[in-house]
């Protein structure tokens, strides 16, 4: 079994910076997360998307938030557990033992729970089911992969017109396909998206995709029309992920719907399991990525003093200089 002062559940912003934090204060950190890139919800849904309420930038794009935040952790060697969930939770010693999906064991000296919204599932294309991973994709890791690319984007949503609208200067083609002639995106996404060369097909759907071995066409059928078939590189499945505590909602959590009720140190009920960011809910709650890296602070400095009574629930300022 192997030893971790803190495991991180989510690697969305909170648990990057609680990743650092944890680091800054002398914990080795283990962060786990079901999605194969760190980033949690950010980078599966809106990576391309300027984020305007982080502290000290005036904008930034989630990917490159993302980035700062691996980078600004990186100095203190976490390790990152990606494409794997926590499941179980038992206590050894009075330490919290977590089982992940991968049959492996880690004793923790208490686990801080980031994980967004929970657990996310990309809600599935039926005629794409044979592609997966083969032209069918849920997000963009990198927009340079789709230069010159037929791309086909189905979805009305933010995330299937942030993707069209940053697709649009490298793709050779822009396809948006939606199944309805009203849109969930925000109108002025959707608005820039239409003074741009993409084509959007509504009250449409993608019936079939075409290829051997990869997607090579699909047939788009527009509501009582025949079946068009256009040439396809890459389908962006933009249809949203559906989002659970999966395994954490049977670990005797105190809950209010699906977010886990913390205390003013982010403790949770359980001993030694601490929450921080969107998961959490307490009275006057504001989910907002700048709340939860405060919320990652105070959950690091009460775990750190839980693992290590004689600890400093407070070590200073993590500045040079003092």
């Amino acid at each position: 079994m192997r030893q971790v002062d803190v495991a991180i559940i989510g690697a969305g912003p909170s648990g990057l910076f609680a990743a650092y934090y944890a680091g800054f204060r002398g914990l080795s950190v283990a962060v786990i997360d079901a999605l194969p890139e760190p980033g949690g919800q950010v980078a599966a849904m809106y990576p391309e998307k300027l984020i305007l309420d982080v502290a000290g930038f005036p904008s930034i794009k989630g990917r490159d938030l993302v980035a700062n935040l691996v980078a600004q952790a990186a100095p203190f060697d976490p390790e990152y557990r990606l494409g794997v969930r926590a499941e179980k939770l038992s206590y050894q010693d009075g330490k919290p033992v977590l089982g992940l999906s991968d049959g492996e064991q880690l004793s923790c000296g208490a686990v801080l729970i980031t994980g967004g919204l929970g657990s996310f599932t990309p809600r599935p294309l039926p005629a794409a089911a044979d592609f997966i991973g083969a032209g069918v994709v849920f997000f963009v890791p990198s927009l340079a992969d789709l230069a010159g690319q037929d791309v086909l984007i189905v979805g009305g949503g933010d995330s299937a017109f942030d993707w069209a609208h940053a697709l649009q200067p490298l793709a050779r083609s822009i396809t948006l396909v939606h199944r309805r002639d009203r849109f969930r995106a925000h109108a002025a996404t959707v608005a820039r998206v239409q003074e741009l060369p993409v084509r959007i097909v509504v009250n449409a759907e993608v019936t079939r995709l075409h290829g051997n071995g990869r997607v090579t066409g699909a047939d788009v059928v527009v509501r009582g029309a025949d079946a068009e078939t256009i040439p396809v590189d890459t389908v962006v499945a933009a249809l949203g992920f559906t989002a659970d505590l999966g395994p954490l909602a049977e670990w005797g959590l105190a809950l209010d719907r699906r977010h886990i009720l913390v205390d003013s140190t982010m403790a949770t009920n359980l001993p030694r399991v601490f929450a921080a960011g969107d998961i959490t809910e307490y009275p006057g709650k504001v989910r907002l990525i700048a709340t939860g890296f405060g919320e990652a602070a105070t959950a690091v400095n009460n775990a750190a003093v839980a693992i290590d009574p004689a600890a400093h629930l407070f070590p200073g300022h993590s500045s040079d200089g003092g």
